[in-house]
């Protein structure tokens, strides 16, 4: 029997909707369960005083009551988040209707999308499960589905890219995941000596075990030395160990949705480069990297939070990864790049001479540093300002900076040159950057 005033159409709409909706896998539940507990750990770490205090009260009996309270009522909430929460592709957007009492539906254009990545922590790579994050142009955090099976994961992951990069819904579920071709990977013995060559991973060692001592010898208060050591020592462990269990295995492969990026020990990352989403790429050389002939490669992605390509690889290979991720340009040699003026040396003894840039027919490049030698380069297409400032100090001596605005909210800088040079470089950074523009590459996905 028919309702009256429903229109048919209107009706099948909501009865397609409602059939094309998914829920995640049924493995979330017990991963959700985990939010009321962390509450009532995160109400005791809060006044760990008061809390010991109040423990010393409580029998065996009432434990075991409020336990027997604690996991149904974490277990009933895992369960209906899991039950109410919902999502469905359509021809224009991906919705996730979420929340158990305030209700969430996130309506995300497909156009918007930047990167659809597929992480595993080591706990759902054993239930066989598959984190699904998005990054968007203009959300300040990622979207996620978590969890999904592996397979359904990278299912629609490619449906995503598919229909964003302009296909037909029936098509895009036909498309599947696009073929790559491995372009670099990282042997895990070369990614373990560059760690141990690198400054901040020594700084970060020697701060944890000079500091405590110090302190001890200062307050002899055990609650400050832990409070201070534990995460000195946490700092050192992620810039040594934790460095090279994200990073073990990195892979980059080149398909026709843009750079794919595999890497992890533990948890596995299957990140995406978006094609012509990057702004500025940098090549970084720390001072112990240099004998080996290593550097390290960094991005800035509107959009998108993936910020390192390769975390290390000799200069050849590296620049050859470099030539995928903004076609036709060329790393310029050191010996090219154009010093700032002798009399910079009075605005910045000695470190002026890490200074230096080169402008080429495809990008701008702007390198800093001494010990740690950075080279970023901007292509054309990509600067959305150009600025000159000069200083009180540096009018005196005829110097300016020029700085390059790019889409990421990022920033380079060509300091300390002459201030003809500079007015220059102005004029003629904004020409490049209109004619840019215009012969860009597409930005659309598989384009």
């Amino acid at each position: 029997m028919t309702a009256p005033g429903v229109d048919d159409g209107v009706r099948d709409a909501l009865a397609e909707r409602v059939l094309a909706e998914r829920r995640l896998h049924p493995v979330t539940p017990f991963r959700r369960a985990w939010a009321p507990v962390a509450v009532v750990v995160g109400w005791a770490a809060h006044d760990p005083n008061r809390t010991q205090e109040q423990l010393t009260r409580l029998t065996t009996t009432t434990l075991l009551v409020a336990l027997a309270v604690v996991v149904p009522a974490a277990a009933l909430y895992g369960f209906l988040s899991w039950w109410f929460t919902h999502f469905a592709v359509t021809d224009t957007e991906l919705r996730i209707r979420t929340g158990l009492v305030f209700r969430r539906t996130a309506h995300i254009r497909l156009e918007r999308i930047q990167a659809v990545d597929v992480t595993r922590p080591l706990l759902a790579r054993i239930a066989g499960v598959a984190k699904l994050r998005l990054d968007v142009v203009g959300a300040d955090k990622k979207d996620e589905l978590a969890f999904l099976g592996e397979a359904e994961a990278r299912a629609l992951r490619a449906e995503l890219l598919a229909r964003a990069a302009g296909f037909a819904p029936e098509a895009a579920r036909e498309v599947g995941e696009a073929p790559a071709r491995e372009l670099l990977r990282v042997p895990a013995r070369e990614l373990a000596i560059a760690l141990v060559l690198t400054g901040a991973t020594w700084g970060a060692l020697a701060a944890a075990l000079v500091v405590p001592p110090v302190l001890w010898l200062a307050t002899h208060s055990v609650w400050t030395v832990l409070a201070t050591g534990v995460p000195l020592l946490g700092a050192a462990g992620a810039s040594s160990v934790g460095r090279f269990v994200g990073e073990y295995d990195w892979t980059v492969g080149e398909s026709p949705d843009g750079l794919r990026i595999d890497h992890g020990l533990l948890d596995r990352a299957h990140e995406t480069v978006p094609p012509g989403r990057v702004q500025t790429v940098r090549i970084v050389e720390p001072l112990l990297w240099r004998r080996r002939g290593w550097v390290r490669v960094e991005l800035d992605v509107a959009g998108s939070a993936n910020s390192v390509l390769v975390p290390v690889a000799p200069r050849e290979a590296a620049e050859a990864v470099v030539a995928h991720v903004l076609p036709g340009a060329t790393v310029p040699a050191t010996a090219s790049l154009s010093r700032p003026p002798h009399r910079a040396g009075r605005c910045l003894p000695l470190w002026w001479r890490g200074y230096g840039i080169a402008v080429t027919d495809t990008v701008f490049a702007a390198r800093h540093g001494l010990l740690r030698r950075s080279v970023a380069l901007v292509p054309h297409a990509k600067v959305q300002s150009v600025r000159l400032a000069q200083g009180p100090w540096q009018r005196l001596w005829r110097l300016a900076d020029v700085h390059v605005d790019t889409g990421a909210n990022k920033t380079v800088t060509a300091r300390l040159r002459d201030v003809q040079e500079a007015a220059e470089l102005l004029r003629g950074q904004a020409e490049r950057s209109r004619t840019g523009r215009r012969d860009a590459r597409p930005e659309r996905w598989m384009a």
